[in-house]
């Protein structure tokens, strides 16, 4: 018995250290969706050296155990054993505490489904480490020998590199569990809004969805109230969670952001949304690399075009995909440029003026370039359909404030920022570079490139290079290994500077860099920071 509780003993003691020294995995597969192959991808990656510092924790894990319980082999086989122990528990803290310099980027969230995980996943380190432990011991038994005893539990310390496998099976088993829980919630919360008055309003498209979301609600509550999906909640449990959230109750207007990966997607956030309203801002190669190609993207993305919504708003990028299809239908509009007229923008906001319905106002705003003035075009063209007058909609447009990290300018010791870290799509990048070229001082860019771009990952960031390269840029730094190889081939082949060009591993580097280099009235562009799974 006494040997059963001391393995127990041992087993959660190193359990709770190895999920300790691997907490880290918990936010890398959160930012992945909680999928095995994200996760993987960021295992592999060249710049992650998180496997090869386990491998380096393993080998001194069994040279210390070794030497240590041979060293105090004097005091008795017991002795020795538990005096082993003692350079396992300092290892894995000191483990743990060095790896929080290289902490992920995003932050991990400890949602419920977070912690479920990581429950799972202690418990199947645990139940590893017994029975590894327990087969140990009965080797060293069967054995016999007094030295071979002493280093009987030495091979006990390859477990960490056991731990990503068996925390990718801890997400397989709980994903299963997951998906069923989840899509209760989901239908109960498609229940609700079937059972609600609320007016329903979605968001569907390849860029600007997050932007025009949050243009479109603070028009609206010049009439109404709103709630939106915050942030990016764009999957069936975030439309769930703010249906179940304490805002949603006694709002006369929901705006549902939609996004999709693959196949079905928005067929299915529309099964549960059913939308009165729809605004579909437009198309590019974003997610190819899920969807396997462009054409694919818009046949998933049209799927809002085929609801019973009342009246769905189309971007310009629209207009030549589904006119000849989808153009003989009253309910889907498409935008028409001529609204707007008289455009002026700077590097601080930008005025137009707008027409809608009958009626031409002069239109204000802080949102930089020219894909904010279509943003704005869209969610007035849709506020004026929900009954919104002209001067409602100026109003609101006044009060307009910037998207956190889409092109947000910030000011920090008279250096100018544009905060564009979460754009990552072909026409964003081409609004924020102009913007950046309207500022009066020096210019510099900062980006790691697009993502998602699947077969066309290459040629899209090789473009982007030569982008860079053709406009009035003074410095240049690409940042990461992912897909700097695409964007300097890009920018040199384009006639860029080489001597304006500086590649770094990660961001902080590109920050020391960009610390060394900026004077006051300066102006950086962030253009696109990657999680950690890219």
């Amino acid at each position: 018995m006494n040997e059963v509780v001391f393995r127990l003993i041992a087993s959660v003691l190193s359990g709770v250290l190895f999920c300790m020294a691997t907490e880290k995995l918990l936010g890398a597969i959160q930012q992945g969706g909680y999928k095995n192959e994200n996760f993987m991808r960021w295992l592999k990656r060249k710049d992650n050296l998180f496997f090869n510092r386990l491998c380096v924790l393993t080998l001194c894990l069994l040279l210390s155990t070794a030497v240590v319980s041979l060293c105090f082999s004097f005091l008795g086989i017991k002795a020795a054993l538990l005096i082993s122990a003692l350079p396992f528990m300092v290892l894995l803290l000191a483990f743990c505490y060095v790896d929080e310099r290289y902490a992920l980027k995003v932050k991990a969230v400890p949602t419920g489904r977070y912690k479920r995980l990581g429950f799972v996943y202690f418990f199947f380190v645990t139940s590893v480490s017994y029975l590894w432990i327990a087969l140990l011991f009965f080797l060293a038994r069967w054995n016999g020998s007094k030295i071979y005893h002493l280093i009987a539990y030495v091979p006990f310390n390859v477990m960490p590199l056991l731990l990503p496998a068996l925390f990718m099976l801890a997400n397989a088993v709980t994903g299963i569990f997951e998906k069923i829980r989840n899509d209760k919630f989901v239908a109960k919360a498609q229940k609700k809004l079937l059972e609600s008055d609320v007016i329903k309003v979605a968001i569907v498209g390849s860029y600007g969805k997050t932007s025009v979301k949050n243009i479109l609600k603070t028009i609206l509550q010049e009439k109404y109230t709103v709630v939106e999906t915050p942030e990016s909640y764009n999957t069936p449990m975030g439309i769930a969670k703010t249906v179940f959230s304490e805002e949603f109750d006694g709002k006369q207007v929901f705006i549902a952001e939609m996004g999709a990966r693959k196949q079905g997607d928005i067929a299915e956030l529309c099964s549960i949304v059913k939308p009165d309203y729809a605004i579909f801002t437009g198309v590019c190669a974003q997610h190819v690399q899920t969807f396997g190609s462009l054409e694919n993207v818009w046949l998933e993305k049209k799927e809002i075009l085929k609801t019973d919504a009342q009246c769905i708003v189309c971007g310009e990028s629209v207009t030549a995909l589904a006119k000849e299809e989808f153009g003989g239908l009253e309910k889907v509009l498409f935008v028409d440029n001529r609204q707007v007229k008289d455009v002026e923008l700077t590097a601080t906001g930008a005025s137009f003026a707008l027409t809608v319905g009958e009626k031409t106002f002069t239109a204000t705003t802080s949102l930089l370039g020219e894909a904010a003035v279509e943003n704005v075009l869209l969610a007035a063209t849709l506020a004026f359909e929900m009954g919104l007058s002209a001067e409602e909609i100026s109003s609101g447009i006044k009060k307009l404030q910037p998207t956190a990290h889409r092109l947000q300018l910030l000011k920090n010791n008279g250096v100018y920022i544009l905060d564009d870290s979460y754009n990552c799509n072909v026409k964003g990048a081409k609004n924020a570079i102009s913007a950046l070229e309207r500022f009066t001082g020096r210019k510099c860019i900062v980006t790691p490139g697009i993502v998602e771009c699947g077969i066309l990952e290459e040629s899209i960031n090789g473009e982007l290079g030569a982008m860079i390269a053709s406009a009035n840029i003074d410095k240049v730094i690409f940042v990461g290994e992912t897909l700097v190889g695409a964007l300097k081939s890009g920018y040199i082949g384009a006639g860029g500077n080489a001597e304006a060009m500086t590649c770094v591993s990660d961001l902080e580097r590109a920050k020391n860099v960009l610390s060394d280099w900026l004077r006051k009235g300066d102006a950086v562009l962030f253009l696109n920071d990657l999680p950690d799974v890219y």
